[in-house]
């Protein structure tokens, strides 16, 4: 997937401190929620360093937000979403690129989503778990996944779909770009799942994409 010129990537750092000062929380306090450091916090807020999928992991879960809440403002939901692929929500991560296909916008309990993935991008060293259905093709390059005790290996064109309850994970194993298409479904009403791969319970150090 190339990314189009006229995406324009989110300021994290600037939600990261909307989405900190709504909820009355200084950033020792957030810090102390999350795990991470006051100075960590700080680089984040500021722009001088770009977060990595565990570290929004582990922020959305002390702000109870999913993921995407870091990237967007949240949109009025329609029944209808045509979006131009020079329109898409894009949020750049450590190793990798989130491509919102307009679910993030949809009415309706589907969200499909695009991830380019950096060579050794990850999910992190823990599982992802939430609700519905989650269906995973890759396009491009190569990509791993676990589900519970088994692993699986995706080639261009090789797909997955499974219960999201089900314990999982990926990364990309290869020497070359990874992109990869995936579609949740089904879940909770107040949930946004996308949100978890770019929020639910994850708790990884070391990771990315």
């Amino acid at each position: 997937m190339q990314v189009e010129k006229n995406e324009q990537p989110m300021d994290v750092g600037t939600r990261l401190r909307e989405l900190r000062q709504e909820r009355g929380l200084s950033m020792r306090s957030l810090a102390r929620l999350s795990g991470l450091s006051t100075n960590a916090l700080s680089m984040i807020e500021r722009g001088k360093t770009s977060p990595s999928v565990s570290t929004l992991y582990k922020l959305s879960e002390a702000l109870e937000v999913p993921i995407t809440a870091f990237f967007r403002t949240e949109p009025p939901r329609q029944a209808i979403v045509f979006r131009k692929a020079n329109e898409r929500s894009r949020v750049e991560f450590q190793r990798g690129t989130w491509a919102g296909l307009g679910g993030e916008s949809f009415i309706g309990r589907v969200e499909p989503f695009m991830l380019t993935l950096e060579p050794g991008a990850t999910s992190g060293p823990h599982g992802l778990v939430h609700s519905g259905h989650e269906f995973v093709i890759c396009l491009e390059g190569q990509l791993e996944y676990e589900v519970e005790d088994q692993r699986y290996s995706l080639q261009p064109g090789d797909s997955l779909i499974f219960a999201s309850k089900l314990r999982h994970r990926w990364r990309n194993p290869g020497k070359s770009v990874t992109d990869v298409l995936f579609v949740l479904s089904g879940f909770e009403s107040d949930e946004r799942p996308s949100e978890f791969h770019l929020s639910s319970g994850q708790k990884g150090e070391q990771g990315s994409g």
